[in-house]
C-alpha cells in the first residue's frame, strides 16, 4: 500500500439500554457525549458518540443501544478489547474509583512497560485503561466529574482475536501498521511512532471459537484517514488487492468504507473530516438528537421510537440536565 493510517478513528460497540450506557461513559469515564444522533441504517436506535471536549479521532467509543438485546460472544473474528489511555500516576485512582462505583475490575498488571486495569461495562464489553509509558499529550474532558489530571485521554488500543494470524497480519500491513514486539501468542502492532491512540494487539488462537458481535460486543474498528481524497485511493488500491469494500457511507460527521479483515473483525477506514460541530456549536454537542437531512422528514417518527434519555449537565456546561427525546 503507499497510504498509512495515524491511527485509530473510533471503535463502535453494540449496548442494551441507552440511559444505563451513557450513565456508564458519561458519569463513571467522565467521557463527553459529543453527538446524539441514529444508527443511519436502522434509524429507530440511538447511535451514541462519547469522546473527549470536540469528539476529536482516536478518542471515540460509538454505541448503538437497541435496548433488549442477546449478549455477544467473545471469541475471534472480533475486538475483544478497548482500551483508553490515562496517566501513569492514575492508575491506582482508577482502581478505587470503579470498586467505589460498584464496577468488578482488576488488580494493576504490567505488560511492555504499560500498566493496566480490565473491567466490564453494564452490557459486558471488556474495556481496560492503560498507562502507556511515554506518557499521552491529548488534554482530557474537564467536565468536573472526573479531576482533570486523572480523565481518560482518548483511545489507547484495540485488541484482535484472530485465528488467521497471517491475514489478520497482512490486512494490518494494507493499512500502514508494523509490528512492534510480542508476548507469547500477543502481538502489538502500531501506526507511524506508536503511542497511545495508534496501537493495535492481535491475540492469537486457532483453537478459540469464533465470535458472536451482540450486546456488549464490538461491531467495528474505524481506521484514520485525513480526507475523502485519500480514502478514495484507499478504496481503490484495496479493491485492485481483491479485499471486497463497501461503497464510500456518507456518516455526516466523516466518510467511511467498510470490509472485513481475513480474521473476521469488521473494520473501518473513516475521515477526520468534516467533524461533530457541523450542525451544533462546541458547546452543545450531544445536547440535541441531531439526524442527517435524508432522516429529517421523518423526525418526529423517529423520536417516538426512541427512548428518553437523561444527559447530565456537566455534559454541556451552562445547560441543565435534560432529555433528547
Amino acid at each position: 500500500m503507499t497510504l498509512a493510517t495515524s491511527g485509530l478513528h473510533h471503535v463502535t460497540a453494540i449496548a442494551g439500554n441507552p440511559q444505563a450506557n451513557a450513565d456508564f461513559y458519561l458519569r463513571t469515564l467522565g467521557l463527553r457525549l459529543v453527538k446524539t444522533t441514529v444508527n443511519f441504517d436502522a434509524p429507530d436506535v440511538y447511535h451514541l458518540y462519547y469522546g473527549d471536549e470536540q469528539g476529536q479521532p482516536g478518542t471515540l467509543l460509538t454505541f448503538f443501544p437497541f435496548g433488549k438485546v442477546a449478549p455477544g460472544i467473545h471469541g475471534n473474528g472480533q475486538a475483544t478489547t478497548t482500551a483508553f489511555s490515562v496517566p501513569a500516576a492514575s492508575i491506582g485512582w482508577w482502581r478505587d474509583h470503579l470498586r467505589e462505583l460498584g464496577t468488578e475490575v482488576s488488580e494493576v498488571t504490567e505488560r511492555d512497560g504499560e500498566a493496566a486495569l480490565t473491567f466490564h461495562d453494564p452490557d459486558g464489553l471488556e474495556l481496560a485503561l492503560v498507562a502507556h509509558p511515554q506518557g499521552d499529550p491529548r488534554a482530557p474532558w474537564d467536565n468536573g466529574i472526573i479531576p482533570a489530571e486523572h480523565g481518560v485521554r482518548g483511545l489507547h488500543s484495540v485488541t484482535l482475536s484472530t485465528g488467521d494470524e497471517g491475514g489478520t497480519i497482512a490486512m494490518l500491513a494494507e493499512l500502514g501498521l508494523h509490528a512492534q514486539s510480542q508476548d507469547g501468542n500477543r502481538l502489538r502492532f502500531a501506526a507511524g511512532e506508536g503511542g497511545p491512540g495508534a496501537l493495535v494487539d492481535i491475540l492469537v488462537d486457532p483453537r478459540a471459537p469464533h465470535g458472536l458481535v451482540s450486546g456488549g460486543s464490538v461491531h467495528h474498528v474505524a481506521w484514520r484517514a485525513p480526507d475523502e481524497q485519500t480514502q478514495l485511493r484507499w478504496r481503490a488500491e484495496l479493491v485492485e488487492r481483491g479485499v471486497q469494500v463497501t461503497e464510500v457511507r456518507d456518516r455526516q460527521y466523516f466518510r467511511s468504507i467498510y470490509f472485513h479483515e481475513p480474521g473476521g473483525t469488521l473494520l473501518e477506514i473513516a475521515t477526520d473530516e468534516p467533524g461533530f460541530a457541523i450542525d451544533e456549536p462546541l458547546l452543545e454537542l450531544g445536547r440535541a438528537l441531531k439526524l442527517p437531512p435524508w432522516l429529517e422528514p421523518t423526525r418526529e417518527q423517529i423520536q417516538a421510537k426512541l427512548a428518553s434519555l437523561s444527559v447530565p449537565e456537566e455534559n454541556n456546561p451552562g445547560f441543565a440536565e435534560r432529555e433528547t427525546a
